[in-house]
């Protein structure tokens, strides 16, 4: 079963092949998905990568977690599901 990454603090310069090349040195990258702004197409600061079993990425968040890349120290941890947005009894108004 495989795990999905949270990859913070990255440089704005790092591209999904950056992340694509380091985070292979851990295991079998299945995915990798920068976050960029919708109206720049730059980068927001962070990622998603999905390792290939729960092992990898387990060894992922030990090698990565708090390791300088592009003069920034990384934050790598596994990714929290994604919380339903839309929600809430629509009485905000």
């Amino acid at each position: 079963m495989s795990m999905k990454l949270y990859v913070g603090n990255l440089a704005f310069e790092t591209t999904s092949n950056d992340l694509q090349t380091l985070f292979a040195q851990a295991g079998t990258v299945e995915s990798v998905n920068l976050i960029e702004d919708r109206e720049t197409g730059r980068s927001r600061g962070f990622g998603f990568v999905e390792m290939q079993t729960k092992e990898e990425g387990a060894a992922a968040i030990q090698k990565f977690n708090g390791q300088e890349v592009g003069g920034r120290s990384l934050k790598v941890n596994e990714a929290k599901p994604r919380e339903n947005r839309n929600g809430g009894n629509g009485s905000r108004y």
